[in-house]
């Protein structure tokens, strides 16, 4: 039986997505911490939250989720905003930094694929290994990319509905949050049906093109164009 007609990875690359959502997820959520923490909030620190160490972000449900629908989460980091100079901006920053984390990942691992082919990194290894540390980088750039965009869409419990909570007046955001619940489900919607998900989230998930043509014309002119 073919499961990659079911999975929404190749199965023979389900490995290297497994490594790229670990470093992923990682970063993502160790830059949370480590910006509540420079701004004065100990509860990230407490929870032994600001490490490099997969094993404190990792939710290992999670990680099957995404591995095999194509959707998951890590650990969330607990945050209190009381404990900001700033609550409202201090807040915004640290919710918009895992998902930025991820946009400066895909964006470092898209100059090695170009660093590799410019100065023939990747020459003496064997095709095999050749060709995995490219599959490697291959989904460190896609998958970064997409986790940048889908943390940023304004829904809970992704970091866009917290940076909407700090950005809309008070009595607004207390108001939104008497519909979480069904803002939850209404996302879930999105994702699952896919009639749906082409109307909403398609448009949405199409940036990730203008996202990498981006990086593509930053390092073009200085690598020259790929030619693997």
């Amino acid at each position: 039986m073919d499961w990659s007609s079911f999975l929404p990875y190749p199965v023979d690359e389900l490995p290297f997505v497994f490594l790229v959502l670990l470093l992923a997820f990682t970063v993502h959520e160790f830059a949370h911490a480590y910006l509540a923490d420079k701004f004065g909030d100990p509860t990230p620190r407490a929870m032994g939250r600001v490490t490099l160490n997969p094993r404190v972000h990792l939710d290992w449900l999670g990680m099957i989720f995404f591995l095999i629908v194509g959707i998951g989460w890590a650990k969330p980091v607990l945050i209190n905003r009381g404990r900001f100079k700033h609550p409202r901006a201090m807040g915004i920053a640290v919710s918009f930094a895992g998902p930025f984390s991820n946009l400066v990942l895909g964006f470092i691992s898209l100059v090695f694929v170009y660093a590799s082919h410019a100065y023939g990194w990747l020459d003496g290894m064997s095709p095999g290994v050749s060709s995995a540390v490219l599959t490697f980088l291959h989904w460190m750039v896609i998958q970064n990319i997409f986790l940048f965009i889908l943390n940023l869409i304004p829904f809970p419990p992704l970091d866009g509905y917290r940076i909407l909570e700090d950005v809309l007046p008070r009595p607004w955001a207390i108001k939104l949050q008497q519909y979480q619940q069904w803002l939850f489900y209404a996302v879930l919607l999105m994702f699952f049906i896919p009639p749906i998900r082409v109307v909403t989230l398609g448009p949405i998930f199409a940036w990730q093109n203008d996202i990498l043509a981006l990086f593509v014309a930053i390092l073009k002119p200085i690598f020259g164009p790929l030619a693997f």
